[in-house]
């Protein structure tokens, strides 16, 4: 038996990598120093380095404009809250929807209450799956953004981003997307899908480390910038500059972050010329990047397939989500008959060593509209590309063992 079955992935995945773990090593010992602050070598290195992350990441989501409206923040929230926050004024409408994270929803509910911004939140059907017509008839002539997850955390449901960034450019509002089920996972092209600003987060799909996100914002989208300070750069102005990257990021950042979204940018770019059978500089590192996707996109969705068809064979086990091979990620949430999701994670951990997310999973709306807030959400698996067989046949072995101890016939 394994010390963990780790179904955790969709929070964070772990493991990452072994030449994340090293390269952030290596570069902090070597050139931890502040970039962009001073001339000499070691600052240089490290200015380098990070504006090299930018343009892999700029690649990476099919970002055809100017690399440094990549944005380096602490995570996918931290991005949320400077965009929605920087965008919104007293009297504008947003468009999301009931599928959201916190992440979104309560920057949300803080602009309704404390700014005077109205929100309409548009629903989903049983499987998880927003109608993009829905979003188009909920705009009005208020309507300045329309912020939308890629994929559902819960139900790992994946939406329509191209008809709805259409939308959303045809009504000349503002599309923000909330990638962080999806970035490392699914190709998210923002060009065709007509995003103005992505936010993303470094320690799930992307394989970095926590502690590091952030967001592209295209150009002539104004985002207000939601802290102001140091940049290294134009000194003497008493303001903050208009210039990106430094318009929405203040202070010194966070080296060892971005070293090792750097290293996960390779091995993505090395996955993918594996499938390709490419030696190094024969393809792109958008297109290596995309190879690995699909590999990586077919490892974890076969693994919860497996999960789902064992599953949904089990009297008492509810599977909430896409029955139909519509789009999805690779999360799948269940519940025991009546047993809290709590008490049925814990004794999956306790017995059988199976790490999976318990509760409402930062996304209360969902469990609001599939009645699951009484058994305190749900018992969320996420494979991840590390996922092996013998995680996933424990993984059902301990789900069948529980369900004969705790469903009564």
């Amino acid at each position: 038996m394994k010390e963990h079955y780790y179904f955790d992935n969709a929070a964070t995945t772990w493991p990452k990598p072994e030449t994340v773990y090293t390269t952030m090593d290596h570069f902090f010992r070597n050139y931890g120093v502040n970039p962009g602050r001073a001339g000499h070598e070691l600052a240089v290195e490290a200015e380098k380095m990070i504006g090299e992350t930018r343009r892999m990441l700029a690649a990476f989501f099919n970002y055809g404009g100017d690399p440094n409206r990549v944005v380096f923040t602490q995570n996918a929230t931290d991005s949320l809250n400077i965009a929605l926050f920087g965008l919104l004024a007293e009297g504008d409408h947003v468009v999301t929807t009931r599928l959201e994270h916190n992440s979104v929803l309560r920057p949300l509910n803080h602009l309704q209450r404390d700014h005077g911004v109205s929100v309409t939140y548009v629903a989903r059907d049983a499987q998880g799956y927003v109608d993009p017509e829905a979003i188009r008839k909920a705009i009005t002539p208020q309507t300045r953004v329309i912020v939308v997850n890629h994929a559902s955390n819960v139900l790992g449901s994946v939406q329509d981003l191209e008809a709805i960034g259409q939308i959303s450019r045809s009504a000349e509002t503002v599309f923000v997307v909330d990638s962080c089920q999806t970035a490392g996972v699914l190709p998210v092209d923002m060009d065709a899908m007509a995003i103005d600003v992505l936010s993303f987060t470094g320690h799930k799909g992307l394989f970095g480390p926590m502690g590091i996100g952030g967001m592209i914002v295209r150009e002539g989208v104004d985002v207000r910038p939601g802290r102001v300070g140091g940049t290294g750069v134009d000194s003497a102005s008493p303001f903050h500059p208009d210039k990106y990257p430094y318009h929405l990021e203040a202070g010194t950042a966070c080296l060892p972050g971005i070293a090792g979204l750097n290293a996960a940018q390779r091995w993505f770019a090395e996955l993918g010329r594996q499938q390709l059978g490419a030696a190094v500089g024969a393809t792109s590192h958008a297109d290596s990047c995309r190879a690995a996707l699909r590999h990586i996109a077919a490892r974890e969705t076969g693994h919860v397939a497996q999960l789902r068809a064992a599953f949904r064979d089990l009297d008492g086990v509810v599977v909430y989500g896409p029955n139909d091979g519509g789009a999805c990620v690779a999360t799948l949430s269940i519940n025991i008959q009546d047993v809290s999701a709590e008490q049925a994670g814990t004794m999956l951990d306790a017995d059988y060593h199976i790490c999976v997310r318990t509760g409402l999973h930062c996304a209360p709306l969902v469990h609001e509209d599939q009645h699951t807030v009484e058994q305190k959400g749900t018992i969320r698996f996420s494979p991840g590309y590390f996922t092996d067989e013998d995680d996933v046949e424990q993984a059902i072995k301990g789900v069948t063992e529980l369900v004969g101890m705790l469903v009564r016939t």
